[in-house]
């Protein structure tokens, strides 16, 4: 019944945690690596706050902040897979909650988020980011497509 959404969270957790402990192993030590010249490096950032480094140092709020979102989503996910309602809320359920523990994980075991995807737009160093992060985008961008464009009875 809930194996699948269960083995993506897991799989996308395990995915992220993977990829910062390659980061730290083969990227900490260099810094930085440019793989497409003025758009695309891989950049080593220790990042002690939010998103953009916002609120450097609050790790207590951000862990009790994700405790509280993940048991929120748990419990609303449970109510809409009851109802057998918006396949399309629950995969961004999912996914916030997936990035958002990989951020957690971090925090407890490092205390700081391992960041580095750094891209160069139009002459704008875009602040560093990583897998999880990329996670809860996307499913942030999931729940306001699905409250704004579909139906609600769905």
């Amino acid at each position: 019944m809930y194996i699948l959404p269960v083995i993506v969270f897991l799989v996308l957790v395990a995915a992220d945690q993977i990829i910062k402990l390659v980061t730290v192993a083969r990227l900490m030590p260099v810094e930085n690596i440019d793989i497409i010249d003025n758009f695309f490096s891989l950049t080593y950032v220790e990042n002690k706050g939010a998103a953009f480094g916002f609120l450097q140092g609050a790790k207590w709020l951000f862990i009790i902040l994700t405790v509280v979102i993940c048991i929120f989503c748990a419990v609303y996910y449970v109510r809409l897979r009851r109802e057998n309602k918006n396949i399309w809320t629950r995969a961004a359920i999912v996914l916030i909650c997936s990035g958002a523990v990989g951020n957690l994980a971090d925090r407890l075991l490092r205390g700081y988020v391992v960041d580095m995807f750094n891209f160069y737009i139009f002459g704008w160093d875009f602040p560093v980011f990583n897998f999880a992060d990329i996670c809860v985008c996307i499913g942030a961008f999931l729940l306001a497509a699905g409250a704004l464009f579909l139906d609600r009875e769905e």
